[in-house]
């Protein structure tokens, strides 16, 4: 699966935040994405003694959700941890992996937001931009926003607002258990994010795509799955590396909760 090459991944994090302001005005937040038949998860673990970032990805048929594929890999770190900005700390990681992966995905779900973000540039939606794939994020815990009362019932959502704007959507997936951020990457629109979520959530908190990638990551950081090699980039074009700035449907959704 090949990216575009659209900055260097060796810069500062004031560099990073001009990067992510730059590449904002080419996020799609409608849908535009082809028939969904395979979906992704993705996410990390990290290995600080070693600094290494470990990636990785499971591929599933939707709407069956049977699992075709999963790929992981691990990266030195080469940028340090700045709220806002983990997406120049991880994507190289995850693109990597992402190169080495057999059967593209036409939706990849990330652990982590996307247009809620200060910058409306989170690392859902750098990933889909890289990748020009339709991203959805499904966080865990809150980076930006507000938002009103949730009922405690499964499927119930509000929307996360900052300031008048709509930034994403606060979903309760589990009755009476903590909501999940829900937050468009690229290419679709919130309403699509939230139909496409509430769609591979199999009784648990966390959807089953990211729900799965944590898990495999977290066995590959314990040994449980033989390293793999990285695959051999061109050295300009090297994830996490300089590159010269010269190259530079049928689901439905509950209503929202008042």
């Amino acid at each position: 699966m090949e990216h575009q090459r659209l900055h260097s991944w060796r810069v500062t994090p004031r560099e990073a935040a001009r990067i992510q302001l730059r590449l904002r005005p080419r996020l799609e937040l409608t849908d535009r994405l082809p028939a969904v038949r395979r979906v992704a998860g993705a996410d990390l673990a990290f290995d600080l003694d070693r600094k290494r970032a470990i990636a990785g990805v499971v591929i599933y048929i939707f709407p069956e959700m049977q699992e075709i594929e999963r790929v992981w890999g691990e990266s030195a770190i080469t940028f340090p941890y700045v709220p806002g900005l983990l997406s120049f700390r991880e994507a190289p990681a995850l693109l990597k992996v992402f190169a080495r992966v057999k059967n593209t995905p036409d939706l990849i779900f990330c652990d982590g937001h996307g247009y809620a973000h200060p910058r409306r540039f989170g690392i859902t939606s750098h990933l889909g931009l890289l990748l020009d794939t339709a991203t959805i994020g499904c966080a865990k815990s809150l980076l930006i926003g507000t938002h009103g009362r949730l009922p405690l019932r499964a499927g119930a959502w509000t929307a996360l607002r900052d300031g008048e704007e709509v930034i994403g959507a606060v979903l309760r997936t589990r009755t009476g258990v903590n909501p999940i951020y829900v937050t468009q990457g690229h290419r679709l629109s919130l309403p699509t994010a939230l139909k496409f979520v509430l769609a591979v959530l199999d009784g648990y908190r966390i959807p089953r795509p990211t729900r799965d990638a944590d898990h495999f990551v977290a066995a590959a950081k314990r040994g449980e799955y033989p390293r793999q090699q990285e695959p051999r980039f061109p050295p300009s074009e090297r994830p996490g590396e300089h590159v010269s700035a010269r190259k530079h449907e049928h689901l439905v959704a509950t209503e929202p909760s008042r």
